[in-house]
Formats: C-alpha cells, structure tokens, sequence
C-alpha cells in the first residue's frame, strides 16, 4: 500500500472499530446489570437489548450505502456516527431495559458499514483492497476483545450508564476523525466496471452465500452466549464481575496469539478453506463443551479459549474471502450483504439467545449455538479455495 492508501485504510477501520466496540461493550456485564433495572429479570428482554442493534443497522445498511452514493461518503459516515451518540446518551439516561432497547435501536440505525466498505474500495486499488477488507475484520475483532477486557473495569468504575456516555462521547470524537482526518478521496463512478448491456454479477452466488451464512453464525454465537456467559462466571465460577477481565485478558490474548500464525499460514500457503474448516469446527467443538462443561470454573475458560480462537480466526479470514470471490464489478455491494448478514446475526443471536435462556436454560443456548455451528460445518466445507494472490 502507498502512504494515502495506509492512512485511509486505518483511519476508516479505526471509525469502524470504534464504533463496534461502542455496541460490544457492555455484552461482558450487561446480564448482571439488568437484573437491577426493571423488567431486567426477563431474559428475552435482556437479549433483545444486546441484539436489538443489529435489526436497525441491517434495515439501513443498504440505504446509508445509497445515500453515500448520493450525497458523498464523508456526510453519511458524520450522520450515522450521530444518530450512534444519540442513541447512546438515551441509553446512558434510560432507568429500565425498555429504554436501554430503544437506544441500542438507535445505536444501530447509524449504520454505516457499507459506507465505509464503499470509501474503502474508493481510496485503494484492486490489489490491495482484501488487505484494507481483512484490516476492517481484524479491527472488528479486536474491538470485541477490547470490549471483554475493558468492560467489566469501566463496569466497575462508571457503571452501564456512564458506559453509554462514554461510548456517545467517542462517537463525537470520531465525527471530527471523519472531517479532519480521514483523507478526501474522489468516488469510483458507479457504472465504470459494468458498461451498458453487460449483465450484471450476481453478488447472490452460492459460493458468496456460504460466506454471509458463515458471518451471520460468528456473530449469532458472539451475541448468544453472552446472554449467558457473565452469568455462569459468577455464579458457577464464583468470580466477581469487576474480575472477569483476569479470565478475558488472557483468554484473549492467547487466543490472538495462536490465530495470527493460523492467519498468516492460510493467506501466504493458499490454506484458507482448510483453515476455515478447522475454524468451525474449533467452535462447534467449543458450544458443545460449553453446554456441558459451563459450570466449572477450568472447563469454562478453556472452552472461553477455544471460542475465541476460532472467532479471531473467523474475522480475519471471512472479509478476505468475500473480497476476493466477489465479482470484480459488485464487490463494494457484495460487502453490503455480507454486513447486513452480519448484523442479522447479532440481533438472531440476542434475540433468541434470550429466549432459549428464559424458556430453557443456558445448556439450551450453547446447544442451539453448536448446532448451528454443525450446519454451517457442512456449509463450510464446499467453500471455494480463493484464487493465490500474485506476488
């Protein structure tokens, strides 16, 4: 990459990150929060809270894609990244899970993720747009690692509430990143790739299919087990909430530390699919242990440790894929349906994680994950093996 290339790349997946972890922030501590708020004893409703995002922003991707299109990146990126703050300072004042949903339903709506994908393949060419794609996924994943390590301290020291503020307050800060910071680059023109009378590619393939199934299960098991993993670590594990980032931190940290090389070896040797694989299967095995292994304190963290490799794994390597298997013509819009798979899932995995955990039990939530991670197990398997890249 070339110095404007770098520069936009990281800046546009710092918003992104940014604003990621703004939503997977309180997934650590919320379940033990909402049992003081009322109505918090509803298990379904504390799900929807953590998942009800991801229904807003996967209704208004395509339409902030749109709308960049028309009235440029930079205004739309300023806009959602407004309605995020706002939506997080109604958050940070609500006294009940109600209203903490209405502004996580609003957290979402400032979706700007096919936006940002879209300024992405404006400021980089063809050859180097998959690293900036799997920058973006990696940022993404590192948030959800950041978030499970600096969620129970800010818990601790300024509560949800003063959680939700803080998170508006970033969002203020990264709209002047947006003006100030992130490199003005000219948009591609729309119609420059596929002339008059070409058909147009699909982005619908069976091979691009596999990959958004394989996105909307990550983040369904992401979202579904923390409706009840903080639970289960306090109360099986008998570790306090203010101590959950001693279990996260290394958790995490040894998890990256194991995936990078997995990464490098699948992207450098043509390994991909194979990786992939053995990235499913790691977390199927990983949902299964849970169901049964989840009120002890050593199986937990273990099962914790393999989830998060597979996921590390997962964010890295799913974005690159799309990228390199969508039409050269439709990959921007290819990106746009793979988000809204995305944040498909995280709202499926709130929304029914929570109902399996108040009409079944926790067992009843890692089993449903597993299964779903045994389908896509079979999906996974007749993943393409993308093209090498030319060195």
């Amino acid at each position: 990459m070339n110095a404007q290339e770098r520069r936009s790349s990281m800046t546009l997946a710092s918003i992104y990150g940014l604003r990621m972890l703004g939503l997977f922030l309180i997934l650590p501590v919320f379940a033990i929060y909402a049992r003081e708020l009322p109505g918090g004893q509803d298990r379904l409703l504390v799900g929807l809270a953590l998942g009800i995002y991801g229904l807003t922003q996967a209704a208004l991707q395509i339409p902030f894609g749109i709308a960049s299109d028309r009235f440029g990146r930079k205004p739309v990126m300023m806009l959602g990244m407004l309605i995020f703050a706002v939506g997080s300072f109604l958050a940070g004042v609500a006294h009940s899970i109600d209203g903490i949903i209405l502004g996580r339903a609003i957290q979402g709506a400032g979706a700007i993720s096919a936006a940002i994908s879209a300024m992405i393949a404006d400021s980089t060419r063809d050859h180097n747009r998959t690293k900036a794609m799997a920058m973006v996924g990696m940022t993404i994943g590192m948030s959800f690692l950041a978030s499970l390590i600096a969620g129970p301290v800010l818990y601790h020291w300024i509560g949800v509430p003063g959680m939700f503020v803080l998170t508006g307050l970033l969002a203020l800060v990264a709209i002047a990143v947006i003006r100030w910071v992130v490199p003005d680059v000219p948009m591609s023109a729309p119609a420059e790739e596929v002339g008059p009378g070409q058909p147009v590619p699909s982005v619908l393939t069976p091979a691009l299919l596999r990959l958004h199934f394989s996105i909307f299960v990550v983040n369904f098991a992401q979202v579904a087990m923390f409706v009840v993993v903080p639970v289960a670590l306090v109360q099986h594990a008998g570790i306090p909430l203010r101590h959950h980032w001693m279990v996260y931190l290394p958790v995490t940290v040894g998890s990256f530390a194991l995936a990078v090389p997995g990464i490098i070896w699948a992207e450098s040797r043509g390994h991909m699919r194979a990786v992939l694989r053995s990235g499913v299967a790691l977390m199927a095995l990983s949902m299964f242990a849970m169901a049964f292994g989840y009120r002890s304190e050593v199986p937990l963290i273990a099962e914790l440790f393999l989830f998060f490799v597979s996921f590390n794994l997962m964010e890295a390597l799913l974005p690159s894929l799309v990228s390199r298997l969508a039409p050269a013509a439709r990959k921007g819009l290819a990106m746009g349906v793979y988000n809204t798979a995305q944040s498909l899932g995280l709202f499926a995995g709130g929304a029914l994680g929570g109902l399996l955990a108040k009409l079944w039990s926790a067992e009843g939530v890692f089993l449903a994950c597993g299964l779903l991670c045994s389908v896509w197990l079979v999906v996974a398997w007749f993943v393409q093996q993308p093209p090498r890249r030319a060195h």
